[in-house]
């Protein structure tokens, strides 16, 4: 966004009041546009507004106005709201102060749940048990809201959640994007849930009373023109249906349901904030057909968070109503247990599917253990509700627990007879049984694990048997009309009984080029990498080479259906990408694969291409250079042939070898694990007990590669320097000096440059 040809100008800039008055004055605009910027632009666009500036300016808001920006953030404005057109909302108050809002506590009692006014990703609020947690949310709310104000409204935690995407024209014509169905219930944060597209546990009357719901809010709120996100909440019991809140913009759910739709909301939102109307634009997909169609889709959609509890151990890996995922996967399948399981292998964290709660590891579990754990709101709590109808919890015993819908554990429970019966049978020999165990969201990995064979050799006997995913188009129409943009995911459930012919990819006859993608977002690896696939693909495209995109993250430009020529919404496992490159292998040509632009994640699988000889080229840096980079013992032994210094060190492959390189080298030391990004299991150590804590993880994240451990330099400064080179010349592009020391990780240091 901040590449200069992005727009006509740009402005590296803090988003401030003061700095936005600066650049308006300077630049004279006809209108603002605040509504793609999430929370922090309507805020500083409100406040703006207030100071009558843009008045005074002759400037306008657009997207949505002053008035509807602060009914919708503000509490008490938009309870209001919703109450004067008959729309329940939870029973609540508004409070400005702590000692207000004790008075009036007994109102609803506890537990209680604070949302602050004009906060995203619910910062500083939570769910009150008691008096103390009360205190301490409601302070933390005032502190951050920027009106310190705060809502304290009845606790709804174990009610079903939902949203609707809802995008609105100058002439009032409203359509529905997408609903989203939260997994998970009230009480977590909706960006910290797993969702699935569209809502699959909804009565066709609960759907149309949310739908006319939604579209009467915007119509309150006045949100003239654009999206919105509403969020409801029904209780199961009685049906009783209440609306939590609406984002009066673009958001992150806005990003979700256009990846999972082919809808671009954020783009027909911005046409529709400067004057046309949905049946004055056509629909990008299909160019046929005008954008006021309601996109309809035939498959299911899942979204999983990302979380990175493991890099702050102190911290309590509990969800709440205030958002901790740092990143998210989105998966397209032709049911919901293959979305399921390919959103399961899509993260990145050891998963292959619906895997045993410590992965290959099975446990025995008491009841009591069971329940305990199933009763808190921890990240992998699905893998939970596996490990407990494992040991014979009843459906109904889940769902008692954990709140979940019947249906979805049902869902789980099938996965679960499946697996008993790769166990008891292993793998099928026959193509029916084959293709409808693939049909269920196995991957070749995870039936590797359930059926003792190894990968490969499960890989043999499914091809050997015929049985290989076709790849269906998002179309935002559910195949009504034909579509002209290559936006793919790949299904077995819609070719249980036929062959590739209902494929839809179509491979072309051009030479071409795959790019592979970061996966989801996570600490230390995130939009910088996004940012480069993106340009590679530009860049490909410059060179009249076809660009295909493989990757699975709803929040990165590189999943935009435009961005590449191709693109495959698909998990990064080398099953996934080998099907791909098989499948466009079978037309055209293929020059081979880039893997340096997407982080960690394609570097791991480069080396997997290997591992498991599949011939395909890796294009730009060969992976036997990324290994002598990433491997700490190659990487050693090539600074030691070029006479450069470094810190005295030795390579371990097992907790007794670091021990004893430690005690050569004299504490503190650096423990570095092989192919790791954002210093993943780094640690200085200064004595045997702290490296003995830490060695285990460094040893089990670099696998069958090597540990580095070095002796720590003190009071040392960290350059970065950055270079091209095309195999003969090297060119400097940059030299950054870090303020802070060596110890602090470069992604965590201030630097500046030159």
């Amino acid at each position: 966004m901040t590449d200069p040809e992005t727009a006509d100008a740009t402005y590296i800039e803090p988003i401030t009041a003061e700095v936005i008055k600066k650049i308006i004055e300077k630049e004279k605009p006809d209108a603002l546009l605040p509504t793609m910027g999430g929370q922090t632009a309507l805020n500083v666009a409100l406040e703006i507004s207030e100071t009558g500036f843009l008045r005074e300016k002759k400037v306008e808001l657009i997207g949505a106005n002053e008035k509807a920006i602060s009914k919708a953030e503000n509490r008490e404005k938009f309870k209001k709201a919703m109450n004067s057109i008959g729309l329940e909302t939870p029973k609540s108050y508004i409070a400005h102060s702590l000692s207000e809002a004790k008075k009036q506590l007994k109102i609803i009692g506890l537990p209680a749940v604070i949302r602050p006014s004009f906060t995203l990703g619910g910062t500083g609020g939570g769910i009150a048990k008691n008096y103390d947690e009360f205190e301490i949310i409601v302070e933390e709310g005032l502190n951050i809201s920027p009106n310190s104000e705060v809502l304290v409204e009845e606790s709804v935690i174990g009610w079903k959640e939902f949203e609707m995407e809802v995008v609105r024209d100058k002439s009032d014509n409203c359509i529905i994007i997408c609903s989203i169905e939260n997994i998970d219930p009230m009480g977590i944060h909706t960006g910290d849930s797993i969702t699935v597209a569209p809502a699959l546990t909804l009565t066709d009357k609960e759907y149309q009373e949310l739908r006319n719901a939604s579209i009467n809010t915007l119509r309150e709120i006045g949100v003239d023109t654009g999206g919105s996100n509403v969020q409801f909440a029904i209780n199961p019991k009685d049906g009783r249906i209440v609306i939590i809140e609406m984002n009066p913009r673009v958001s992150r759910s806005s990003a979700l349901a256009s990846k999972a739709t082919g809808f671009p909301i954020a783009k027909i939102a911005a046409l529709l904030a400067v004057g046309y109307n949905l049946d004055e634009l056509i629909n990008d997909i299909t160019k046929t057909t005008p954008a006021a169609f309601e996109p309809s889709i035939d498959y299911v959609v899942t979204k999983i968070p990302r979380f990175a509890f493991e890099k702050f151990p102190g911290s309590k890996p509990l969800l709440t109503t205030s958002m901790k995922s740092v990143g998210e996967i989105m998966s397209i399948g032709g049911n919901f247990k293959e979305s399921f399981q390919k959103g399961l292998r899509s993260l990145e964290n050891g998963l292959n599917g619906l895997n045993n709660l410590n992965r290959d590891i099975e446990k025995i579990w008491t009841k009591k253990e069971l329940k305990n754990l199933l009763s808190q709101n921890v990240p992998e709590r699905f893998l939970l509700v596996g490990e407990a109808l494992r040991n014979n919890f009843s459906v109904e015993e889940v769902c008692s627990i954990t709140k979940y819908d019947p249906w979805f554990i049902d869902q789980i429970n099938e996965i679960i007879e499946c697996e008993e019966l790769v166990k008891k049978d292993g793998i099928p020999k026959d193509e029916i049984n084959m293709r409808w165990l693939k049909s269920q969201g196995f991957s070749d990995a995870r039936l590797s694990e359930l059926s003792g064979l190894n990968e490969r050799n499960v890989r043999e006997i499914r091809h050997k048997l015929g049985v290989r995913p076709v790849y269906k188009k998002v179309d935002t129409c559910a195949a009504e009309f034909e579509t002209k943009t290559d936006y793919m995911y790949s299904t077995y459930a819609k070719n249980l009984y036929s062959t590739n012919k209902f494929c839809e990819s179509s491979p072309s006859k051009k030479d071409k080029v795959i790019i592979l993608g970061g996966g989801p977002n996570r600490i230390g690896q995130g939009i910088e990498f996004d940012y480069c696939c993106c340009h590679a693909s530009f860049a490909l495209s410059d060179l009249n080479l076809e660009s295909i995109m493989i990757n699975c993250n709803p929040e990165t430009v590189s999943t935009d259906y435009d961005t590449s020529d191709r693109l495959y919404f698909e998990p990064l496992t080398l099953e996934d990408v080998v099907e791909i490159v098989e499948n466009e292998s079978s037309n055209g040509n293929l020059l081979g694969l880039i893997v340096q632009f997407g982080g960690q994640t394609p570097l791991k699988l480069a080396k997997e291409f290997e591992t498991n000889e599949i011939n395909v080229k890796i294009l730009g840096t060969s992976q036997d250079a990324i290994d002598l980079a990433e491997d700490r013992d190659r990487f050693k032994e090539l600074v030691n042939s070029l006479n450069i210094l470094q810190p005295n060190n030795g390579i371990a492959r097992s907790s007794s070898e670091a021990i004893k390189i430690a005690e050569n080298i004299g504490y503190p030391v650096v423990i570095r694990p092989s192919y790791v990004l954002g210093g993943r299991a780094m640690e200085i150590v200064h004595s045997p007990n702290q490296l003995e804590k830490y060695i285990n993880e460094a040893v089990m994240v670099s696998g069958s590669s090597p540990v580095l451990i070095d002796s720590y330099l003190r009071d040392a400064i960290e350059v970065d320097i950055d270079a091209l080179s095309d195999g003969k010349d090297v060119y400097v592009a940059g030299i950054l000096e870090h303020i802070e020391e060596a110890r602090v990780h470069s992604g965590d240091s201030a630097c500046s440059m030159p």
